[in-house]
């Protein structure tokens, strides 16, 4: 089906005014990305919301945590923003966590780890993995219930949490129940047919995930092997004992084949899957639910599937 009317239209808003992204560096490409969340709407409104600061390998680690309620103990979500590995903050997350949280009836800890190129890999993942390891130790303190503890994030943040997931069942906890992987970037190899199939109009381009790739990785690859199964998901050679996992992808995302192939590998490996496929979306969909009731639809499905997973 062709790409749903809503986005189509801003699609084309974004080809009237074509960016080169050789000519813009990680501050104005921040800025820019700012600007274009503001897709998903107004935040909603939730209960209690807290900044804190987690204990991490470079400095404190900024979080904001989501409760759904005053009172009560609720599920967890520790989500880890996208953006590249290179922009993105607690701030552009912000209505999504909001949403999560409201939707999903769920504590949502929404992580702002270290950003490249002024941290390259290995920055982001271990952030990523000081803050799991905090919210399995202090999550009651803000009305979570560890015990039902789930990891998500959007594009590189579900590259985050699988990566997290994976090194907590090889490190023996924390125990995750459930991940919440949306369009991630499994494979940084970047060799699947829909990285040029869709690397062009649909938002994401695959000159953008080169420049990401590059900042991240660096330009000469100096700072991580995408083809290593500490960088990409994908290529770890044994998926078996992973939690449940919930995999969005989107008809017309140059990353949908490789979340196509890391949801099928995880079900060959014994793991349940629910891998729902986005026809007529891009990839970004999730944060695009004030533009497109399709997105919007897929966004709350996705809330109760994780409600549910985590009850």
């Amino acid at each position: 089906m062709p790409v749903v009317p809503e986005i189509q239209a801003l699609l084309d808003q974004l080809a009237a005014a074509p960016l080169d992204i050789s000519e813009v560096d990680p501050p104005t490409m921040r800025a820019l990305y700012a600007a274009l969340r503001a897709a998903d709407g107004e935040p909603v409104a939730v209960g209690p919301v807290a900044d804190v600061a987690i204990p991490g390998p470079g400095g404190d680690i900024p979080a904001r945590v989501y409760r759904p309620t005053a009172d009560g103990i609720a599920p967890v979500l520790v989500w880890y923003h996208g953006g590249g590995w290179t922009i993105g903050d607690v701030e552009t997350s912000d209505p999504t966590a909001r949403k999560l949280c409201l939707r999903a009836g769920v504590v949502v800890v929404s992580v702002d780890y270290r950003l490249a190129p002024e941290h390259p890999y290995p920055a982001a993942p271990d952030d990523a993995w000081a803050a799991l390891t905090w919210v399995a130790e202090h999550i009651g303190e803000h009305g979570g219930d560890p015990a039902r503890l789930a990891v998500g994030g959007d594009s590189a943040g579900g590259n985050l949490a699988a990566l997290v997931a994976i090194r907590a069942r090889d490190a023996g906890g924390p125990a995750i129940r459930h991940q919440l992987l949306v369009y991630p970037a499994t494979d940084l190899t970047m060799a699947h047919p829909s990285i040029t199939e869709n690397g062009e109009g649909y938002f994401l381009t695959k000159a953008t995930m080169d420049w990401f790739v590059d900042h991240y990785l660096g330009a000469d690859r100096s700072h991580g092997d995408p083809a290593s199964p500490a960088v990409s998901p994908l290529v770890v050679e044994d998926l078996a004992g992973l939690p449940s996992a919930q995999v969005l992808t989107a008809e017309f995302d140059p990353l949908r084949d490789e979340g196509d192939a890391y949801a099928a590998r995880l079900a060959d490996a014994g793991v349940p899957v629910d891998h729902v496929s986005g026809p007529g979306l891009v990839h970004g969909f999730f944060a695009m639910g004030d533009v497109s009731p399709d997105a919007d639809a897929a966004a709350v499905a996705a809330a109760e599937r994780l409600r549910a997973a985590l009850a």
